[in-house]
């Protein structure tokens, strides 16, 4: 245990305080609120949606019902009338959803002054929301704006905001780009934390076997020991970096919701932060110690990069399937790359960006990925008994998998 603390300890200081790892670390969060500010400063309050201006068709028009039991809004204001309509009670709302005649309806809490409590029921479940949630904030605050101030704080934040999804299945508009657009981008997030994260293990053991470090530690440390040290810090750095990232990108959307009228519910589930963690504790110690097992037998970085191409294959597939997963996020093929262990951690962070997953399903994915990164990690430490001796030579693919299987002395 104290070699791995050892172990631990080198690799937490040589990557922690390595300069370029600092800047990357803060520098991605910063550029974001510069661009968060500079785009709210150059829009105006009654200004459309950014996003939905990109990614929503200009022909496509979707009204919402209104069950207002609060009594603020007795009519809708001429200029919203053509997104809005009002329904006496929610049975009514309810009755003209099933029918298809609103995309969903805002049900406004009797208490609205005091809990800002306002619930939109919808039949499908999308994260990004083509909903009119900002302006139903606007009509609400040219309403019933006055001098109060504890009304103009509530009616100019509504932090109360709950989304009830009638249908477990999810039903999406293959014609609206912005269906896509947050799944999409959590999916390329994953993808590149994991293979970051998983790099920094690649270049640490290449480095160090260049340097013939890893000779020497070869002498007074177990290579299992040597490893288990190594990805459990590499990975805390990249868990740490993770967690900045996306507190960041929260903070954003927040703040985004407020300067530049993204609708309130253009966010993620908390429960994906949850599950992302998981994840990628999972991805990163399987792709890390696939990383160590290439570092343990190319010559230089420059072959190292070349054969990592192969091994990041699986996480390519995801993304050349992403429209399909998003589509059809409980699809027999998003299910079966979901529990695939090299597959699971990006789709299934598709999916839980895209729908509703059954809790079997991400419970077993996990099982199944920290299982499979046991037995690899298992197997690459074997590579780093006859290091030495393979130093030097050209990197082949046959000896890895073998190595992978056991089979490394044949």
């Amino acid at each position: 245990m104290n070699k791995i603390l050892i172990v631990f300890m080198h690799e937490i200081r040589t990557t922690v305080l390595r300069k370029s790892f600092i800047v990357t670390l803060f520098l991605i969060p910063i550029i974001g609120f510069l661009v968060t500010i500079i785009i709210g400063n150059s829009q105006s309050s009654t200004s459309t949606s950014v996003i939905q201006n990109i990614f929503t068709p200009k022909n496509e028009v979707k009204i919402f019902g209104l069950v207002d039991q609060s009594g603020i809004i007795q009519e809708i204001p001429d200029n919203y009338q053509d997104l809005f309509v009002i329904y006496p009670n929610q049975p009514e709302g309810e009755m003209s959803l099933k029918s298809g005649k609103i995309a969903g309806f805002y049900v406004i809490d009797p208490d609205y002054v005091n809990n800002g409590k306002v619930v939109l029921i919808k039949t499908d479940f999308d994260p990004l929301g083509d909903d009119l949630s900002w302006q139903l904030e606007n009509m609400i605050t040219e309403q019933i704006l006055r001098n109060d101030p504890q009304i103009v704080n509530r009616i100019q934040n509504i932090n109360n905001f709950e989304i009830v999804i009638r249908s477990p299945e999810t039903s999406r508009d293959p014609e609206s780009s912005l269906t896509f657009f947050l799944p999409y981008i959590v999916t390329m997030i994953f993808y590149v934390i994991i293979l970051g994260s998983s790099s920094l293990m690649l270049n640490s053991v290449t480095n160090e076997k260049t340097n013939r470090v890893l000779e020497i530690l070869m002498t007074s440390i177990s290579p299992l020991q040597m490893l288990t040290g190594k990805i459990i810090a590499l990975g805390l750095v990249g868990l740490l970096q993770t967690i900045i990232w996306s507190g960041a990108g929260l903070i954003l959307l927040r703040i985004s919701g407020r300067t530049m009228n993204i609708p309130l519910s253009f966010q993620l589930p908390t429960s994906i932060l949850f599950w992302g963690i998981l994840f990628f504790i999972g991805g990163y110690a399987f792709y890390a110690s696939l990383m160590a097992g290439v570092g343990a037998l190319v010559p230089n970085l420059k072959e190292a990069s070349q054969a990592t191409t192969v091994l990041i294959i699986p996480l390519i597939i995801p993304l050349m399937l992403i429209s399909l997963i998003i589509d059809k996020p409980n699809g027999p093929i998003s299910l079966f790359f979901s529990l695939f262990p090299p597959t699971s951690p990006v789709t299934m962070m598709t999916r839980l960006s895209a729908g509703n997953v059954p809790i079997w399903q991400i419970l077993l994915s996990l099982a199944l990925i920290f299982l499979c990164s046991f037995l690899v990690l298992r197997s690459i430490s074997n590579l780093f008994r006859a290091q030495t001796m393979l130093s030097g030579q050209e990197f082949k693919l046959k000896y890895f998998f073998k190595a992978l299987l056991g089979m490394e002395n044949h």
